[in-house]
């Protein structure tokens, strides 16, 4: 079941996402074409997994879901840097500032969900991935 209440994570990830599409708007005005595909993909994708994870299956589903929501976080950073450093690409600040909040909100709940979960059931799922990559692979 959905947990309707008001969530940080997921209102900055809506507003840095509609943020990110206005930005990615410009950008396609003017052109820069490649840019505001990858950008526009990884920095709604941020938003698209904190928002499925509020309806993960367990707690190691909603972990594997805010890791990948880390993940395009770290992507989107990449491409905003890129057009921060590019002449010719109005790029604000602001973006790469919200974004930062928005990395260390996921690093906070990522690491606070993994101490919920006792070491033990861990080593086990672990142990248990490691034994499939291994029995797969000979």
């Amino acid at each position: 079941m959905r947990n309707d209440k008001d969530n940080v994570i997921v209102n900055r990830t809506i507003e840095f996402s509609l943020a990110i599409i206005s930005y990615c708007e410009v950008l396609e005005q003017d052109k820069k074409f490649v840019i505001a595909k990858q950008l526009l993909r990884s920095a709604t994708s941020i938003g698209a997994n904190v928002f499925e994870a509020q309806n993960a299956e367990s707690k190691a589903d909603f972990i594997h879901k805010m890791k990948i929501a880390a993940k395009e976080a770290s992507e989107t950073l990449y491409w905003l840097i890129l057009c921060e450093r590019k002449d010719n690409y109005k790029c604000d600040i602001n973006y790469r500032n919200n974004l930062n909040d928005i990395i260390r909100i996921l690093s906070k709940i990522i690491s606070s969900a993994k101490g919920r979960i006792s070491g033990f059931i861990w080593m086990l799922l672990w142990s248990f991935s490691n034994f499939q990559i291994i029995k797969f692979s000979n």
